[in-house]
């Protein structure tokens, strides 16, 4: 299968969209597939172009086996709806327009957010009569209005109607939650054109292992009971409320609340933090892919934060399957939703309200002073993993793909992991593709919820292997 994927998030860059599509292509490529991404000069999340690239008009390189073809974009640093939306637009044009220059494929896909990528490769896919895929990994502008970025008004309205266009348009349409899949039910997109198709984790990457010593000497982080936030510091997950329950908690020595990355409210983090005086609170800068396991081998707990929105009960963010492959409980504070019941039937980790300090500092004590209730949560969460393996997970949008395309898809054309698995449920077998539309031409959580017991634990796990490191 020939493939042209527009996203304006790729490698060097480190975000979810870019790991996503890199990993997934990689599987691709190795199961003899060909793969042509289209983006731009990497710049997330700070607006500015990464060492070693110029925002060229046009350039091309190799990245394992994947075409990678960069783009000239307007580059801003994510601060401004204006300024976005013209970093936006500006790839959706040269997108389009590098589109035209490939090869032809099978298949046109584009990926969200933004959804302008996705306007450019559904044109890309009008132009050149392709089938177009839609691949939804955020409800906007749904997300904008759940963060106060934009308010109510025509605007809005207009780009609330752009995006049911783009789901009506698409031949195939990929969600990256049930949620979401059953919103675009509610709001009249034919089921039978959507699959779901999760986050997942690289298990050769991701995988127990003791604490990095080195790294934690350099932190200072040596014998504390860690809470890790490893990923984008962005408006939708009020860490300013991670800084209270650290605040509560700044008497006990042995706990330390660990960030690194960057975003929109991260200065005001550090200045929140340094105005405070929190000696238990370490913010760190965006760090390599490649350093990110070492980093999760110090957390004792994956620390999941999002705002108390009702938008982001149908959410499930990508860093709940780094902490799996890991070994690393969960602790996830947000409004209860997907990612709320995975922690429940996995047992991989502790559900909290959103936005609840006391209710944060209070778990994160009891849990510092229980180190067999730990145990069982790691162990947990690590036999979750398997079931979220990327590899699989590129096999179930392949599947997408010869759906859109109406293209048969022999089992030896799948990534070798996803081979003989059983198709689940979001995962219907193929068939042909309906035609596009005519048009286009719970309740709250409790103080402290911990996860309802998991499957039975694992085969004891060798030596280093063990995904908790305390006992």
């Amino acid at each position: 299968m020939r493939i042209l994927f527009l996203s304006d998030n790729f490698p060097p860059e480190t975000n979810a969209p870019a790991n996503r599509l890199y990993e997934h292509a990689r599987h691709w490529v190795r199961a003899g597939h060909q793969v042509t991404v289209v983006t731009c000069a990497p710049n997330f999340p700070q607006g500015r172009v990464h060492a070693g690239y110029t925002n060229r008009w046009y350039a091309r390189e190799v990245l394992d086996g994947i075409d990678v073809v960069r783009v000239k974009t307007y580059i801003a640093p994510n601060a401004g709806f204006a300024r976005r939306i013209l970093d936006y637009l500006s790839f959706m044009l040269a997108g389009f327009l590098a589109g035209l220059l490939q090869k032809r494929p099978d298949v046109v896909v584009a990926s969200s957010p933004q959804f302008f990528a996705a306007v450019g490769g559904w044109a890309l896919a009008c132009v050149r009569r392709l089938p177009f895929v839609f691949e939804l990994r955020d409800l906007w502008p749904e997300s904008i209005r759940a963060v106060g970025a934009m308010r109510e008004g025509r605007l809005l309205a207009a780009l609330e109607g752009l995006e049911l266009f783009l789901y009506r348009r698409a031949r195939c349409v990929v969600c990256v939650t049930e949620a979401f899949r059953e919103n675009l039910i509610r709001r009249g997109i034919q089921p039978q054109k959507i699959r779901v198709v999760r986050g997942g984790v690289e298990l050769e990457h991701y995988a127990p292992r003791e604490p990095d010593a080195a790294l934690a000497s350099e932190l200072g982080l040596e014998g504390k009971f860690v809470v890790g936030y490893l990923g984008t510091h962005g408006l939708a997950h009020a860490l300013e409320s991670v800084l209270e329950a650290a605040t509560r908690l700044r008497e006990r020595d042995d706990i330390r609340f660990l960030f690194v990355g960057d975003g929109a409210a991260r200065a005001g983090l550090v200045e929140l933090a340094r105005e405070r005086g929190l000696s238990n609170v370490l913010l760190l800068p965006p760090r390599p892919k490649s350093d990110i396991p070492a980093l999760w081998s110090l957390c004792d707990f994956a620390l999941i934060h999002l705002k108390d929105t009702p938008l982001f009960a149908t959410v499930l963010p990508s860093k709940i399957f780094e902490a799996m492959g890991m070994g690393r409980p969960l602790l996830y504070a947000g409004p209860d939703g997907e990612a709320a019941a995975l922690l429940r039937r996995t047992g991989a980790g502790v559900v909290l309200p959103a936005e609840d300090p006391d209710a944060l500092a209070r778990c994160v004590e009891h849990h510092a002073d229980s180190p067999q209730a730990m145990e069982r949560l790691a162990l947990d969460s690590f036999a979750a993993a398997p079931d979220f393996d990327r590899g699989l997970q590129a096999g179930r949008m392949l599947e997408a793909f010869a759906f859109a395309g109406d293209l048969d898809l022999d089992e030896g054309e799948l990534p070798e992991v996803s081979r003989h698995r059983p198709a689940s449920a979001s995962s219907p077998a193929p068939a042909r593709a309906p035609a596009p539309d005519a048009a286009c031409a719970a309740p709250p959580a409790p103080l402290v919820q911990p996860a309802e017991p998991g499957p039975p634990a694992p085969a004891p796990l060798r030596g280093s292997e063990t995904p908790s490191r305390r006992s």
